[in-house]
């Protein structure tokens, strides 16, 4: 009985230990991403930081997220990173595997539209001229392209 007593306070206090098990809801993948239409580059990207904050543990590191998001490139996209790819253990020429921020802004820079920042203020403009317009709508716009 003593032995019973003992190992269900063994039990017990190796339970109270340990956190609890809590595995995050699974989440879409983003849809894979070729470099040749302009206005799907913000959506591939929100796409994978969706998934990034849904699973803290597994994206702890930009290296990760990077790794992540390179595999689902294709097309233009996937021949743009190749280089990068086949110098994945040089330190030195693969430090774009190193930020996510240099990342997504390598990717904005090369597939994104250069006249978004352009026509998210044009319209940012022309709303508040409009009355009942929803500039706050305009106004987020820009702030997320800046």
């Amino acid at each position: 009985m003593t032995q019973i007593m003992a190992n269900l306070e063994e039990a017990l206090s190796s339970a109270a230990s340990r956190p609890p098990a809590f595995k995050t809801p699974s989440m879409k993948a983003p849809e894979c991403f070729d470099g040749t239409q302009t206005l799907k580059v913000r959506s591939f990207i929100q796409s994978c930081q969706l998934i990034f904050h849904n699973d803290l543990e597994n994206f702890s590191q930009d290296r990760k997220k990077v790794l992540y998001a390179t595999s689902f490139l294709i097309g233009r996209a996937a021949k743009w990173i190749e280089p990068y790819l086949s110098n994945l253990n040089n330190q030195d020429s693969s430090y774009l595997f190193h930020f996510w921020t240099l990342f997504e802004s390598q990717l904005f820079t090369l597939f994104g539209d250069p006249n978004e920042f352009r026509k998210a203020e044009a319209e940012s403009d022309s709303s508040r001229m409009k009355e009942g317009g929803h500039v706050s709508l305009k106004i987020s716009d820009v702030r997320i392209l800046v």
